[in-house]
């Protein structure tokens, strides 16, 4: 299908809108809508929060009768189906637009292509995969826990050029300087959950909430708990929105923490600690799209064996700390180099004089 100069332009803008609501639509898709008729853009508007209007309907209702005859520009396939509100596929319809252009199908199994389909039943042209890659990094969360049943995992890590994130006496404020911190604060606007282990509770005792980015909400707060060794004292209870994975049972501690506004979840593995995958899949119940990871090498390395980590964010500084600093992951003693853990570098950006990687690992195919 080929796609012109002005489709590209269009849909753009549908990216660009849908980024507006970056920290706010969760657990939906972030979504923007551009109506376009006779070259010029009649109606435009992105979905801001869940049982709020979706882009198309901000859109239509900008448009007005300018609607009919008009292009509609989606980053993702309009709704088919009744939720908080109506389908938007009907709104488009009943406004008359002749053309859809939607950047990619929803992942969502009720839609799927049904609105699209929906769409062609009334004669609509339509025509999709224009910036798909785009659309789908934007929501790259919601596409994971659609077709995935658990949420896109994300581990944060600071450390120095040598991959040490903290002295050998457990000190790590501050590695990196101001800038990647509030890149950092950044990455956890955007997440639905931010989660962190027990050993990093003890050692720094944070309170994981936003603060250098201005946000609507704030994100649920997890803390992996294994042997639920948290104490009601802990800084991260403050203000409730915590939610405590352990594998051990214990009533009376259950009772402390949910007068501290805490949800405590019990997901023993065979090994008694947190059975990580479980809890991964409890998240996507729960319609948690992104999960932000800042952990210590302990929990990061867990994830990793437990096949749950889709990317990593790393900053590094520009200075070394040394053989007797603690190092960002533990894969154990590896023999050969094919067991090396492998990177996809996706992005590099400097934040101050600190280096931004994102990447993902490397998933071999199997088979032919």
């Amino acid at each position: 299908m080929t796609f012109s100069a002005d489709d590209f332009l269009f849909m753009a803008r549908a990216l660009r809108l849908a980024e507006r609501g970056m920290f706010t639509t969760t657990p939906n898709p972030r979504v923007g809508c551009v109506l376009v008729k006779d070259g010029s853009i009649v109606g435009e508007g992105w979905h801001e929060r869940a049982g709020g209007p979706h882009a198309e309907a901000v859109a239509l209702n900008i448009a007005g009768t300018k609607a009919q005859g008009a292009t509609a520009y989606v980053s993702l396939e309009p709704c088919s189906h009744y939720g908080r509100t109506p389908p938007c596929a009907d709104a488009l319809i009943a406004a008359k637009v002749v053309r859809v252009v939607a950047a990619m199908q929803d992942s969502n199994p009720r839609v799927a292509g049904s609105g699209l389909q929906k769409l062609r039943d009334a004669g609509i042209a339509i025509e999709t995969g224009i910036l798909e890659n785009e659309a789908r990094e934007l929501n790259i969360g919601f596409h994971s826990r659609m077709t995935r049943a658990r949420p896109w995992m994300r581990i944060k890590i600071a450390a120095s050029l040598d991959g040490k994130t903290a002295l050998g006496n457990r000190t790590s404020k501050w590695i990196t300087g101001a800038d990647a911190r509030r890149d950092g604060h950044r990455w956890r606007a955007r997440s639905c959950a931010v989660m962190t282990g027990i050993g990093t509770l003890t050692d720094d005792d944070p309170r994981l909430t936003v603060r250098d980015v201005e946000t609507p909400r704030q994100p649920l707060r997890i803390v992996v708990d294994s042997r639920l060794r948290i104490t009601p004292e802990a800084k991260i209870l403050e203000g409730g929105g915590v939610l405590i994975a352990t594998a051990t049972r214990d009533e009376a501690r259950n009772r402390a923490l949910a007068n501290k506004g805490a949800e405590v979840v019990v997901l023993p593995n065979p090994e008694h600690k947190v059975d990580l995958l479980a809890l991964a899949k409890d998240l996507a119940g729960r319609g948690i799209n992104e999960v932000l990871v800042e952990a210590g090498t302990n929990l990061n390395s867990a994830l990793l064996r437990a096949g749950v980590v889709d990317e990593l964010l790393i900053y590094l500084a520009p200075h070394i700390l040394g053989d007797a600093a603690r190092g960002m992951l533990d894969l154990g003693e590896l023999t050969e180099m094919n067991q090396r853990l492998q990177l996809s570098v996706l992005e590099t950006r400097m934040f101050g004089a600190d280096l931004r990687i994102l990447a993902r690992p490397v998933i071999e195919k199997q088979g032919p």
